[in-house]
């Protein structure tokens, strides 16, 4: 608890003002691989990382609670194959997650779509295992995939 408390405050102070307008850039995309980890970042679970992420936006109460909460793969899974009321789908990949970097990069997800990165300027450095994940319906028929407890999100279209 004190060591969370120090890095809020050294990351507070880091990222103070107007660094921190509008545009709000997530740790995982501000940082290098070796300094997330570091930072001891890497051993916090999607969710601790998503409410830092949010804390350090200024987003504390209303908005951190309209995160999406890490849930247990054995719940989400139950949804594959199904959407949410918005039409958003919920799946996951099995096995070993290492983001995304380039546009054209493919996914399979377990519910059997194949949907592929759209999006060349969207980077997501990850070392996850069978991570959940949610593609959400944008405007004028874009979709974009995020990873549960990640702020990044790419725009993709689906192939199968």
């Amino acid at each position: 608890m004190r060591k969370m408390l120090l890095l809020s405050f050294a990351l507070a102070a880091l990222f103070s003002g107007s660094v921190l307008a509008q545009s709000f850039s997530s740790l995982e995309e501000r940082m290098t691989e070796a300094e997330f980890k570091a930072a001891g970042l890497d051993k916090l679970s999607p969710e601790e990382l998503a409410r830092l992420n949010a804390f350090i936006a200024g987003e504390t109460g209303k908005a951190a609670s309209a995160l999406p909460a890490a849930t247990p793969a054995q719940d989400l899974r139950g949804f594959d194959q199904r959407t949410g009321a918005d039409g958003s789908i919920y799946t996951s990949i099995t096995g070993e997650f290492k983001g995304w970097n380039k546009q054209g990069q493919r996914f399979r997800f377990d519910n059997g779509q194949i949907w592929q990165i759209t999006d060349s300027t969207s980077r997501l450095k990850v070392s996850l295992v069978n991570p959940e994940i949610i593609i959400e319906p944008g405007a004028l028929g874009a979709w974009y995939m995020k990873v549960v407890g990640y702020n990044t999100r790419a725009r993709v279209k689906r192939i199968k």
